[in-house]
């Protein structure tokens, strides 16, 4: 018992080391040497310098964006400004630009003839089957209007007809969006602007973004042009158009380096081709009562420009622990080079059979143990090691 507890003890004490066999080719050591290269040039070129590996991140990114417009232009020979044709109220990062209109003017409740094309009838009975339709001006009233051919409604009237367009509104090209942004990464207490803040109001309102990429100030046919948007299609039924703000920074260097890009979409460019919905429109109100206390109102079906600002961002600083994770990781995937030269050894080239005798040894028996006393670690070896011509594992022990 005892003697089977002092072996165990001294067992535990062994060191044991894998085999290396050398392999003298150059097919094995180029390749070798070849895929250890790409995995090096991997971790630099990528992980390190590209994607910022070394370093910890923030994308928690706090952001607010303040914008303005300023252009004058024609509608229906009506000089119109920001107050006409911007909605809502300036300030919002989300707006929309109206170049075209539907106006409907001096709409008061009552009844009158529908003017959808969808509501023609030429009895009653026709009008009563569309009851329950809610894509009309009005509720039908299950009337049909004889000398119109029309069902008639009950809301307000006359009804509007959006067939009849106005003409659209052509200056929008030269119209300015003034963007006002600033951020801010909470991880690193850094505080960022879209532009300097010494920049002076007199450079500020002769600076465009086309001709210098630190003037926050945007051309609306600059944006366009960048997207290859017709104006004369996007003006007649309108769009909606992404402007992203992506901030992607390196702390390790000066925080003045810290600078945003800009980015410009086309939001809704998969129903630039549709029939049933292309564009972008919407409609208003403008109430007004008159002297007696008749109550009507202005209707306006209007066909904009919708912009979305979008902010977003990360920024990143060398920090210790990722990049000693990151290194190790370099180093270790360095070792897959071996695993891939095996796998040609084994299983491609000539003279596999020779490689996986040299590489592997197999013990096919139990060593039975000697009761003869320890003489010398040469005896034990040679005592206690065996090998075959086939692969397998080669085990030296020491013998009690």
């Amino acid at each position: 018992m005892a003697s089977n507890v002092l072996r165990c003890f001294t067992d535990f004490f062994v060191y044991e080391t894998a085999k290396s066999v050398v392999v003298k080719s150059w097919t094995v050591g180029v390749t070798n040497r070849f895929v250890q290269l790409l995995i090096i040039l991997y971790f630099i070129c990528w992980v390190f310098l590209h994607e910022k590996g070394h370093q910890v991140r923030d994308t928690g990114i706090e952001s607010t964006v303040m914008t303005k417009v300023k252009g004058l232009g024609y509608f229906n020979n009506r000089v119109m400004d920001v107050a006409d044709y911007v909605v809502p109220s300036q300030g919002a990062s989300s707006f929309s630009i109206i170049t075209n209109m539907v106006i409907t003017a001096n709409q008061t409740q009552g009844r009158c003839p529908e003017t959808d094309k969808k509501f023609t009838c030429k009895t009653d009975d026709d009008c009563n089957k569309n009851n329950s339709s809610n894509i009309g001006n009005g509720i039908l009233t299950g009337t049909c209007l004889i000398n119109t051919g029309m069902c008639e409604i009950e809301g307000w009237c006359p009804a509007e007809d959006d067939s009849v367009y106005g003409t659209p509104m052509k200056e929008v090209e030269n119209f300015t969006i003034f963007i006002k942004n600033s951020i801010r990464f909470p991880l690193f207490d850094v505080t960022r602007g879209n532009f300097p803040s010494n920049l002076t109001r007199s450079y500020l309102q002769n600076c465009n973004f086309e001709h210098n990429s630190s003037c926050p100030i945007f051309k609306v046919g600059h944006i366009l042009k960048q997207l290859n948007q017709s104006l004369d299609n996007i003006t007649e039924k309108g769009g909606e158009i992404g402007i992203s703000i992506r901030w992607k920074c390196n702390l390790d260097y000066d925080e003045k380096n810290c600078n945003p890009m800009y980015f410009f979409t086309r939001l809704d460019a998969v129903f630039e081709n549709s029939k049933a919905s292309k564009g972008y429109n919407f409609r208003f109100a403008k109430y007004y009562h008159s002297e007696d206390g008749t109550e009507y109102r202005t209707l306006h079906k209007a066909f904009a420009i919708h912009f979305e600002i979008m902010v977003s961002g990360n920024a990143g600083k060398f920090s210790t622990v990722p990049f000693m994770i990151t290194l190790v990781a370099a180093f270790t995937s360095v070792g897959l080079a071996t695993v891939f030269c095996d796998i040609i050894l084994l299983n491609f080239l000539t003279g596999a059979d020779e490689y996986k005798a040299k590489k592997f040894e197999e013990v096919s028996g139990i060593v039975q143990e000697s009761n003869r006393p320890f003489q010398s670690s040469q005896m034990s070896i040679k005592a206690l090691g065996k090998s075959s011509n086939d692969s397998g594992t080669f085990s030296i022990g020491r013998q009690e």
